[in-house]
């Protein structure tokens, strides 16, 4: 037990340290949905990371690091799979899911990333709310924007949460106001 409690610490540690600036640009980016599979070449750092998990197949730390190497690729379906295997080792970490999502709107997967950020929305814990209140209203525009034109009350009800998350965000406040109009 005390093994995985460090995993996760050392996981989330890993993804402050390497994810953080994409998981801001999952929120301001646009991207191109063309995939960099080692394309002139390979990738040290994904190549290290690689070797590091066949070692290991459950570091998270490791697996977290080279989802991150992906993304920073834009190699956004080793990105996916690579979160996938991260939330099938801790399924109820939350960011696996974010980060899925985020990995799949890149890919411009719109499908896929609602159901990742879906999941991601379910998986939260009470106690956790507050450190993950943007990546929540992120999350909720997110989805009230998918459902705007097939569900409009669904999508009214999300971007209220996503509001009530994140006051701030210009996009979902004018979103609202387009789907209470």
């Amino acid at each position: 037990m005390k093994m995985i409690k460090m995993n996760i610490k050392h996981l989330v540690l890993g993804l402050l340290l390497v994810g953080s600036a994409s998981f801001v640009n999952a929120q301001t980016t646009q991207t191109d949905s063309t995939v960099a599979t080692s394309q002139a070449g390979t990738n040290p750092t994904i190549d290290a990371l690689k070797k590091q998990i066949e070692a290991n197949p459950k570091d998270t730390d490791a697996l977290a690091k080279l989802a991150g190497a992906y993304q920073d690729a834009s190699d956004w379906t080793n990105a996916v799979d690579t979160w996938k295997k991260i939330s099938a080792l801790l399924p109820d970490w939350a960011p696996s899911y974010y980060s899925q999502a985020y990995a799949y709107q890149s890919a411009k997967d719109d499908a896929n990333a609602k159901l990742a950020y879906e999941k991601y929305i379910a998986t939260v814990k009470p106690e956790e709310v507050e450190e993950n209140k943007k990546n929540l209203a992120y999350a909720y525009f997110y989805i009230a924007f998918a459902e705007q034109t097939t569900d409009p009350n669904k999508a009214k009800e999300h971007i209220a949460k996503s509001i009530q998350y994140d006051p701030t965000n210009q996009d979902a406040v004018k979103l609202n106001k387009v789907l209470n109009s």
